[in-house]
């Protein structure tokens, strides 16, 4: 379904002025050259507001999805792009500025998340930042039906005080811990937790 999101999603258009906001906050803790990782990168949509803000970075982007990297790298062919596992990153440590991990772990189940927040932090080197962003709440929900394709998809969702707690068991400490009411368009509250190393 990796052109379907990609026509229905193409940039960050889609997010809340106050989420927009949170990732500006977080971009003004990179230096001017940072390298910073989109963790769970898809199609690169948020790469055009990363740079934007800091546009001498140099962005990595990791993804699962080969069909969706094939979009990031047409769209912004002078990055890298790398399929791959968020628990088993292809980096040395501490080898990234700042960590943009936007809803890319809402398909990881809570049982699993303290090894992905852990693997980020590895790679995340002294003093840079690591943002998630996630669909905030507890349970899980069985996806049959996205973006005009029949899938077999779970989406889990994870509190920001539970998520917060994972990133200090990794060693990183906490900026903010949030979660907000759901807009119209969205089912459940988001939350977002923004650490440091």
């Amino acid at each position: 379904m990796a052109d379907a999101y990609a026509a229905a999603l193409p940039d960050a258009a889609y997010e809340a002025p106050e989420d927009l906001a949170l990732i500006e906050r977080f971009l003004a803790t990179t230096p001017r050259d940072a390298r910073i990782l989109d963790a769970g990168c898809g199609t690169g949509r948020m790469i055009d507001l990363i740079i934007s803000a800091r546009p001498d970075a140099m962005v990595l982007g990791v993804d699962a999805s080969a069909a969706m990297l094939a979009h990031a790298r047409v769209r912004h062919p002078r990055f890298d792009f790398i399929t791959g596992e968020l628990a088993t990153l292809p980096f040395p440590d501490a080898v990234v500025d700042g960590i943009l991990a936007w809803y890319s772990v809402i398909h990881t189940a809570p049982a699993e998340l303290g090894e992905v927040i852990a693997e980020l932090a590895r790679v995340l080197a002294p003093g840079g930042h690591l943002l998630l962003g996630f669909q905030a709440g507890e349970g899980v929900r069985e996806l049959t039906h996205a973006y005009g394709h029949d899938v077999d998809l779970r989406a889990y969702l994870h509190s920001a005080a539970a998520v917060g707690a994972l990133a200090v068991e990794a060693g990183l400490q906490i900026v903010e811990a949030t979660e907000r009411l759901p807009r119209s368009t969205e089912t459940h509250p988001q939350g977002f937790v923004l650490a440091r190393r």
